[in-house]
């Protein structure tokens, strides 16, 4: 029988301003006591790398060395394993009956004791150069969005060049890499003359992702031509990455000097009226979920209570709450493959693109809730290519069975996947809703 106890004696600390977040062992402790309560359900062993490596430590152990079948024999290597084998989906979080969210006594948060793991790992062993250049999106799009775009498009589809890229920076040379745009979108933003009458029923403010700005300015462009189609005003304030490549690599610092900059720009807006919308699941959640916890400011409470998916704020408040959006569309779109990412899942606000969607006439959306492996820059590491493969087979099936005419999702690096396991080109929903619409972006 083991000796873990399930309850534990005192709540998980998760706050890096808290002496105790820094206590290696009690960090241990907490990670064996999650680690027995998860060998014991074993629900989760299918969503991730990390649960068969923690089973197969447990039970090897056990058969091989007669030791006890419990987390007690668990390693320091082995806690490694699983954390390198966690890309921070939060599904088994959304799934698992013992969180904080379902009330349960003994508060279950694995992603969140494996992310403590990696802090603590990072100010102990530093932070790699490949996890450095991956945690700066923002300052990579700067540097090779516009003008440089062509020339940087080609090198990235050199294998040869991408096979050094590997070996220097660890990034997979066969991770498709979405092309830098020659006009970014925060460039044609500036640029941008309103629709006559856009203000009318308010204001939004659009953090737009670095991701839309210097790699898919089409979706920011299609959000633009959809929101002032419901006579919204469009401000988008200065902005920085959201950090969540930062939390991935433990990069504290860096997420809250990113978390603090945003907070300032946007907590203005919110006080005059305006929504914050995201058109990345990964940034919308870090805005909402991370934010409050890492600045513990009352400017950092109020952006994440008025943040919003930008799917979510079409379908909740423009369609059904303001019934602003207009009922009519100008093209039918026929069959749609939609997947519906962790992230979005993550935020448990269903699927509201799916929701909007369906109103077109002549729709039809088939709703596709398997993960990518991507999930921000994990996939993108050589030594996670082929596990991330891997793992999104459910979702490359799920496409395939479909057999629509249109394949969708919210996040950018998902639709990377999808497009090259399936060969097909995959859209944002906003893009499709714009077509919908008749829309020019």
């Amino acid at each position: 029988m083991t000796t873990i106890k399930p309850t534990p004696d005192r709540d998980p600390c998760f706050d890096p301003d808290e002496p105790r977040f820094w206590d290696a062992r009690d960090l241990e402790d907490e990670l064996r006591r999650v680690f027995e309560i998860c060998h014991l359900c074993r629900m989760c062993v299918n969503y991730c790398g990390s649960f068969p490596s923690l089973f197969d430590a447990i039970d090897k152990a056990h058969e091989e060395r007669g030791l006890p079948h419990d987390a007690t024999t668990v390693g320091a290597a082995d806690i490694l394993k699983v954390g390198d084998q966690c890309w921070q989906c939060k599904l088994c979080y959304v799934k698992c009956p013992y969180t904080p969210d379902d009330k349960h006594e003994w508060k279950v948060d694995f992603p969140r004791v494996l992310w403590r793991e990696k802090v603590l790992r990072s100010r102990r062993d530093g932070i790699s150069l490949q996890e450095r250049i991956l945690g700066e999106p923002g300052v990579l799009g700067k540097l090779n969005a516009g003008p440089l775009a062509p020339a940087v498009n080609f090198v990235a589809k050199s294998a040869l060049l991408r096979k050094v890229g590997e070996k220097v920076a660890g990034i997979s040379a066969r991770f498709p890499l979405p092309d830098y745009a020659s006009d970014p979108f925060d460039a044609w933003f500036a640029k941008h003359t309103p629709a006559e009458g856009v203000g009318e029923n308010g204001t939004v403010a659009l953090f737009s992702t670095c991701l839309v700005d210097f790699n898919k300015p089409s979706v920011g462009r299609a959000a633009v031509a959809v929101i002032e189609h419901a006579k919204i005003k469009i401000e988008r304030p200065k902005q920085v990455c959201c950090g969540m490549p930062n939390m991935d690599t433990g990069d504290l610092e860096g997420v809250r000097e990113k978390a603090a900059f945003n907070v300032a720009q946007l907590a203005p807006l919110v006080r005059a009226g305006a929504k914050i919308i995201a058109p990345g699941p990964s940034c919308s959640m870090t805005l909402k979920k991370e934010y409050p916890g890492l600045l513990k400011s009352e400017d950092a409470q109020l952006v994440a209570a008025n943040t919003m998916d930008l799917m979510e704020y079409l379908w909740k408040v423009l369609w059904q709450d303001k019934k602003v959006l207009p009922r009519q569309f100008a093209n039918a779109l026929g069959s749609i493959a939609y997947h519906a990412p962790c992230h979005l899942r993550a935020q448990r606000i269903s699927a509201p693109a799916k929701l909007l969607l369906e109103r077109v006439q002549d729709t039809e959306v088939t709703l596709i809730e398997q993960c990518s492996a991507v999930d921000g820059t994990w996939g993108m590491k050589a030594e996670h290519y082929d596990t991330g493969v891997r793992y999104a087979q459910r979702l490359v099936r799920g496409v395939n069975d479909a057999e629509a005419k249109h394949v969708a999702s919210d996040c950018t690096l998902a639709a990377q996947r999808i497009a090259k396991e399936n060969g097909v080109t995959v859209k944002h929903p906003i893009e499709l809703l714009a077509d919908a619409y008749g829309l020019s972006y």
